[in-house]
């Protein structure tokens, strides 16, 4: 089983860094969630990113920052649904509900992407990748329902994570219609500067906000900030610069299965048998997805 990947060759390494950073994301902050509420432990994590980026971006001169001129609020926009919505959403989550399971609810995005792309952005999947991507959704399902329905806390943290599946799908849409073409660094930095506004607004609109910043939460919030906001999303982006949508988001099929098997390791988190069987599903299908080239 392969990730999807960008065609060229530089790039053919990115998929597997990217789904090993992303994953370390949702067991690293289980780490800090234990002490840290999950908006702030978000907040906290954009806001630096942004500012690492901000400046490493200063350096670079003001030849980057004018080739954004006209797209900043394209690039906040996508920024604000991929890292604000999605990450505060699956965080609020993973407070109560096994992070494993919050992992597979991101893959319901390539589903909603590969829809979406389709009509607004002229892509065109095979037959074989659509049964991919089916295939991972009913993973999802396999997995998700009996969570649903066996308590009302259960219920919510899937809520959020249909709430963070939905904003990743459309600030990938998003930025693939608006914002290709231009620069990783800055238009990194703005992006993630847009997740931090809309997050820090969430965490003093909402949460009773607390913190003991033990060695292991100052060392899961700087992981998280150095690994994942910068690191992975950057990957992220490149991937959609350089290849389609649904091939990019593709690649959170493979997410949970790893987060799963971390989360089992470190913590003792356990899954049933039905939902083991819903992983081996969901993590499928990116295997059909990524096995055809995408025309479009």
């Amino acid at each position: 089983m392969a990730p999807a990947s960008p065609t060229s060759r530089s790039g053919r390494a990115s998929p597997y860094v990217f789904i090993l950073l992303w994953s370390s994301s949702f067991v690293t902050a289980r780490v800090g969630l234990r002490v840290i509420s999950p908006l702030l432990f978000v907040g906290v994590r954009l806001i630096a990113a942004t500012a690492i980026l901000g400046m490493a971006a200063a350096l670079r001169g003001s030849r980057p920052r004018e080739s954004l001129r006209g797209r900043w609020h394209h690039l906040a926009i996508a920024g604000a649904l991929i890292n604000g919505v999605t990450l505060s959403a699956f965080h609020v989550g993973m407070v109560t509900e096994n992070v494993g399971v919050m992992a597979l609810m991101q893959t319901l995005s390539p589903m909603l992407i590969a829809l979406a792309a389709v009509p607004l952005l002229g892509e065109r999947l095979r037959a074989t990748q659509w049964l991919g991507l089916i295939l991972g959704s009913l993973g999802v399902v396999l997995v998700v329902a009996p969570r649903a329905l066996g308590s009302p806390a259960g219920w919510r943290a899937v809520a959020l994570g249909l709430v963070g599946a939905v904003a990743l799908a459309g600030g990938t849409i998003y930025f693939r219609r608006f914002c290709t073409g231009v620069p990783l660094l800055p238009a990194t930095a703005v992006q993630i500067g847009g997740g931090a506004v809309l997050t820090a607004a969430l965490a003093l609109a909402f949460e009773d906000m607390h913190a003991a910043w033990t060695i292991a939460a100052v060392t899961a919030v700087a992981w998280n900030v150095f690994a994942v906001s910068i690191g992975a999303m950057a990957l992220y982006y490149y991937m959609l610069a350089h290849g389609t949508a649904g091939r990019a988001a593709a690649n959170f099929y493979l997410v949970p299965g790893t987060v799963a098997l971390a989360a089992w390791a470190l913590f003792g988190e356990h899954l049933t048998p039905t939902a083991l069987l819903g992983f081996a599903v969901a993590s499928a299908g990116v295997a059909l997805v990524a096995r055809v080239t995408t025309a479009g």
